[in-house]
């Protein structure tokens, strides 16, 4: 293979590329196809000799175009997710190009140093305790995991238990607390972790979302023996966050590991407006983030933090003869991520933090609360159409003439108009449209935009009920 038919194809993936993110504020933001469209254009028996590169490389682009929902545009309100912010892109790419197994310190050092500082950063915006142990990993559903192992591991250990070792037969039995508004993906992780669904303790949330600190204290009033509560910054519907230093005190009471589930909320510690919402976060004993919610970085990127490094490292690290591990200073990082191959996903991080420095991530994640109370004041001042929550980070919740179904109506509606996306959800029993504002590059008009664009479909919905 000649040296030139690389940079080709590098060269028309970057065409593709710049020619998306250049039109990408514009763009009909849902997807226009579906599967059997995108099956028709891809799938065909597998080849024996192959296919010209630039070919397969046109190919897909050109089927994106129309199967894709463009997660990155500024008017993407459906899910809590970021866009790609340029710098955090830029250094994605380099991360492809460079191809490093990030998971040892042997293979490369420069990757484990970037984590290190990048850890080092991330705890400093935090306000987290400086000497807390950092992983890297996908996202929220393996930091709850990772985080949540770790939990697990220290409070069998106060009881002379060691889970790594034994397994859970014949165990000490550990009580887990959640809350009835906990995010699936600590249901997951438990389940990951060998505690079944079934066996948790759940304990009332408020019309917010918020853990009741009181059912907390009630449910644990008889419990002995090891405890986790997890608790959460930031639920995925209304934003709201659990009382978590009156969560902490009774977890302090309790002798409990406090684990908080701050996928976006905990990003409010790095904003001086919001940092009254996530109060006494501090006092847990470990926390999990997604990096590419607010920093927006390119997916996937997750962050579990342990307070106790020595807990975190039992939990997770691994070793082998055939690995070359260190013993000293360097950074392992399979010492704290469940992988053991990986990406070398804290460059994008190091580099968008670095980039923006505190004030610009404050900028980005206040900007988006402030867009996210414009689109609920706009919305709200249209007959019939109510927001239910308080809208207090970046999440907002809207239903339609007091009406599931009009409420259900709207939101595929506006996800077939294009201007914006939004998604479904239900809360307190009734269908709700949510609007989540999470990307770095949404602006006022956006919601100007969008909100008239949701307000248009929900009036022809109505005068089509009429007649």
């Amino acid at each position: 293979m000649s040296n030139d038919v690389p940079d080709s194809v590098l060269d028309r993936a970057h065409d593709h590329a710049q020619r998306y993110l250049h039109g990408l504020a514009a763009r009909h933001v849902g997807a226009r196809a579906e599967r059997d469209e995108m099956m028709a254009a891809l799938h065909e028996p597998l080849s024996t000799l192959g296919e010209d590169d630039s070919s397969v490389i046109d190919l897909l682009a050109g089927q994106a175009e129309t199967g894709m929902t463009d997660c990155g545009s500024p008017r993407y309100f459906g899910f809590v997710i970021g866009g790609a912010h340029p710098v955090a892109l830029a250094a994605d790419w380099l991360v492809s190009t460079w191809d490093q197994n990030a998971g040892i310190h042997a293979i490369s050092p420069f990757s484990a140093a970037v984590e290190e500082v990048a850890a080092e950063w991330l705890l400093d915006l935090f306000g987290l305790p400086n000497d807390a142990s950092v992983g890297f990993v996908t996202g929220g559903q393996m930091a709850n995991f990772t985080c949540l192992a770790a939990a697990r591991h220290a409070v069998l250990r106060r009881v002379g238990w060691d889970v790594e070792l034994d397994g859970l037969a014949g165990a000490p039995r550990v009580t887990v607390v959640v809350s009835a508004a906990t995010h699936v993906t600590i249901d997951v992780a438990l389940r990951y972790l060998g505690f079944g669904t079934r066996s948790l303790v759940t304990v009332d949330a408020d019309d917010q979302g918020r853990m009741r600190a009181d059912s907390l204290r009630d449910a644990l009033a008889t419990v002995g023996g090891p405890v986790i509560i997890c608790a959460q910054a930031g639920n995925v519907n209304s934003g709201a966050c659990d009382p978590l230093r009156e969560i902490a005190e009774i977890a302090n009471e309790m002798d409990a590991w406090l684990h908080v589930d701050g996928a976006f909320g905990l990003w409010a510690r790095a904003s001086a407006e919001l940092v009254p919402l996530v109060d006494g976060i501090e006092k847990a004993d470990s926390w999990s983030t997604d990096a590419h919610k607010w920093l927006n970085v390119p997916y996937d990127s997750g962050v579990a933090i342990v307070k106790h490094a020595a807990d975190h490292r039992a939990a997770m690290s691994a070793s082998a003869a055939y690995l070359i591990q260190t013993s000293g200073a360097e950074r392992d990082a399979i010492d704290w991520v469940p992988e053991l191959s990986r990406r070398a996903r804290a460059i994008p991080i190091y580099a968008t933090v670095r980039a923006l420095g505190r004030k610009g991530i404050d900028d980005v994640i206040s900007r988006s609360c402030r867009r996210a109370r414009q689109m609920a004041s706009i919305l709200q001042s249209a007959e019939g159409v109510d927001v239910l929550n308080d809208v207090v980070l970046n999440q907002a919740l809207v239903r339609f003439a007091d009406s599931d179904d009009v409420t259900r109506a709207v939101v595929t509606g506006v996800q077939a108009e294009g201007t914006c996306w939004v998604s479904g959800t239900t809360w307190n029993g009734h269908a709700a449209m949510r609007v989540s504002v999470t990307n770095w590059a949404t602006s006022e008009h956006d919601i100007e935009l969008s909100a008239a664009a949701i307000l248009k479909v929900y009036g022809v919905e109505l005068h089509n009920r009429i007649h």
